[in-house]
C-alpha cells in the first residue's frame, strides 16, 4: 500500500511540474543572423566535413582530445570540428575565453601541421 501511495504522489508531482513548464513563457530565440551567416558558402558547416581518410582522422583526433579534457563545459565539448583539405575549422559557442583557447590548443596539438581556423564564439553572460 505504501508503494502505491508513493507512486501516486510521484506521478502527481511530475504532472504538476510538467504543467508548470508547459505554461511558462519561453524566451524567444532569434537566430536569424546566425542562420543567414550559415547559409553563406564561405561559412563551414558539418556538411563540409571531408570524407578523405586523413581529414576524418584529424577530426576524430581533435574530438577525442576535446572530449577527454575534464575542464571543458558540455557546451565547449559540442563545438563543430570540420576538416576539409587539411584545414580544420572550429565553430560554435564556448562559455569562456579560457575554453576557447584550450580548444584551439588541443586542436593544434592533435592536428599536427593542419591549419586551424578558429571561429569559436564566447557566449555572452546574461
Amino acid at each position: 500500500m505504501k508503494h502505491i501511495t508513493l507512486s501516486i504522489l510521484c506521478l502527481s508531482a511530475l504532472s504538476i511540474s510538467a504543467f508548470a513548464e508547459d505554461n511558462a513563457t519561453p524566451a524567444a530565440a532569434d537566430n536569424t543572423a546566425r542562420n543567414t551567416r550559415d547559409r553563406q558558402s564561405e561559412t563551414k558547416t558539418s556538411f563540409d566535413q571531408s570524407n578523405d581518410k586523413k581529414d576524418v582522422e584529424i577530426t576524430a583526433a581533435i574530438r577525442r582530445a576535446v572530449m577527454h579534457e575534464d575542464n571543458l563545459s558540455m557546451t565547449a565539448k559540442n563545438v563543430k570540428i570540420i576538416t576539409a583539405n587539411g584545414v580544420v575549422t572550429l565553430r560554435g559557442p564556448v562559455q569562456t575565453a579560457a575554453e576557447k583557447a584550450m580548444i584551439a590548443k588541443l586542436a593544434q596539438s592533435a592536428a599536427g601541421q593542419a591549419k586551424i581556423v578558429d571561429q569559436l564564439e564566447v557566449k555572452k553572460s546574461e
